[in-house]
């Protein structure tokens, strides 16, 4: 009977340690989470903020800005926030905002037309980039360079679906952003029209400068790493001479395994660092 009634003794003292031990906790926020109402997609959007350490809306400092198609969270927004901290810690990275866009339908909102049967039965709801676009540049731009501080370098990045927005809006609109890093796009869309068409959108534009940075996994399917060389070299012959290009063909990386890797050798090159 002594015996227990020490062993209760015991847990209840230990109890008593952990619970004293206790530490008060607090919510871990590194930025913000807001809504837009976009007239553009006829629809609220989320978008995931990050926020450098210190950033002050009173400051005089200015900010640079990553717009991150598939940008929620559970998709690739903490990936390359963990890249912009760490390039930020190691290499003096500018101080740099994030605006991660959050999903409702990429296949919808990533793609352009086509009249491909068998691409309009696998994406039904496919063909209204031109809304997107139209929502980043007239909508999603002017509310961030208003609500918070930030330069004039906009950057823009996107992978596969998101590489080929990214690579529409360089070919047709390639002033609303700076500076592109385009991974994996999947130009095979609409029997690579976009691809064909793309010396022609360019001679349609105006000279214009900008970093182009465009990557592809050595063990993607063959018609990727094809069409990513493709529109490196169509960019390369354009009549535009201001632009500042960066081809990487990864090894040991497929569709799946490349983005995190790719945006490190990006920002690698985009920021200099050796």
């Amino acid at each position: 009977m002594q015996k227990i009634i020490n062993t209760i003794f015991y847990i209840l003292i230990f109890s008593f340690q952990i619970s004293s031990q206790e530490i008060s906790k607090q919510n871990l926020v590194i930025g913000d989470i807001l809504k837009i109402n976009s007239k553009e997609l006829n629809e609220e959007r989320t978008l995931n903020i990050y926020l450098p350490d210190g950033y002050n809306p009173d400051s005089s400092t200015s900010y640079n800005t990553i717009y991150l198609l598939d940008g929620t969270i559970d998709e690739d927004f903490l990936h390359i926030v963990g890249l912009v901290q760490f390039f930020s810690l190691q290499f003096h990275l500018p101080p740099t905002i994030v605006v991660g866009i959050a999903n409702i339908d990429r296949k919808r909102d990533f793609t352009f037309h086509t009249d491909i049967k068998d691409l309009k039965k696998q994406f039904p709801t496919t063909g209204k980039s031109e809304y997107f676009i139209n929502f980043l540049e007239k909508e999603l731009i002017p509310f961030i360079e208003k609500k918070y501080n930030v330069d004039k370098r906009r950057i823009l990045i996107g992978q596969s679906l998101g590489g080929l927005l990214a690579t529409e809006v360089l070919l047709k609109k390639p002033t609303i952003f700076t500076d592109y890093l385009i991974v994996s796009p999947s130009l095979w869309w609409d029997n690579e029209s976009m691809l064909d068409n793309a010396s022609k959108l360019l001679d349609k534009t105006n000279d214009f400068s900008a970093r182009i940075y465009v990557s592809v996994g050595e063990e993607e399917p063959k018609i990727m790493r094809k069409e990513a060389k493709a529109i490196f070299k169509k960019l390369s012959k354009s009549s535009k001479n201001k632009l500042k290009l960066k081809f990487n063909l990864m090894g040991n990386e497929d569709h799946a395994s490349i983005l995190h890797n790719s945006i490190y050798q990006g920002f690698k090159w985009l920021y200099k660092v050796k």
